[in-house]
């Protein structure tokens, strides 16, 4: 795998990234009003930030790449702008989503992004597509973060992959429950595949 021209920032889907065994433990609702810099996610309330925090790995992807070009912006006020192109339904505290298409809207009318939905994509197909566009958020399943248990099921969780060859994959993870899973986390494209959905977004700057 070639090294990367530049560094790409990561952001956890929390505001404090060592939380996710707490959430895991004790559930999101309990765990994250725990979270002494949740002010920082963009979210008005505490009620707000639990709410949200655990349904916005998409954000944090979208965060890290508009990082990697200077701009930062909280994931739960891009949540929110996302929700006004139907990127996510949210009735009370039952937040769906993310939804491709209107994601896909959502980042080229407000970013300038050039972003498509890919489906039944196979692993050994993204280096590919990453040669022709800059990032592909991946879904996968939230168990990717223990590699070497098999998930129980794919996809359901979204990585921000920022390199891939046919010897691995480089991605960053939100919810990574540690720095080795978090940022620049690392998989040969065998064991990405087995959390891999054969879906995502491939994002261009």
């Amino acid at each position: 795998m070639s090294p990367l021209p530049e560094t790409v920032p990561f952001f956890s889907q929390w505001e404090t990234p060592d939380l996710t065994l707490d959430v895991l433990a004790d559930g999101a609702d309990v765990a994250l009003r725990r979270d002494p810099l949740w002010r920082r996610s963009g979210a008005e309330t505490l009620d707000e930030y639990a709410a949200w925090a655990a349904n916005i790995c998409g954000m944090a992807c979208l965060k890290m790449i508009l990082a990697s070009r200077g701009e930062i912006v909280p994931t739960i006020e891009l949540a929110k702008r996302c929700t006004l192109y139907g990127g996510y339904v949210v009735n009370g505290r039952s937040i769906k989503g993310l939804i491709y298409a209107p994601f896909v809207s959502f980042v080229k009318e407000v970013f300038g992004l050039r972003a498509e939905v890919v489906t039944n994509v196979a692993t050994a197909e993204i280096p590919a597509i990453m040669q022709r566009t800059r990032f592909f958020i991946a879904s996968v399943s939230s168990s990717i973060r223990w590699p070497e248990r098999e998930p129980p099921s794919k996809g359901g969780h979204l990585v921000l992959v920022t390199a891939a060859s046919n010897q691995g994959f480089l991605f960053h993870n939100p919810s990574g429950h540690d720095p080795a899973t978090q940022a620049d986390a690392v998989l040969a494209p065998a064991d990405f595949d087995r959390f891999f959905a054969n879906r995502g977004i491939a994002v261009a700057m």
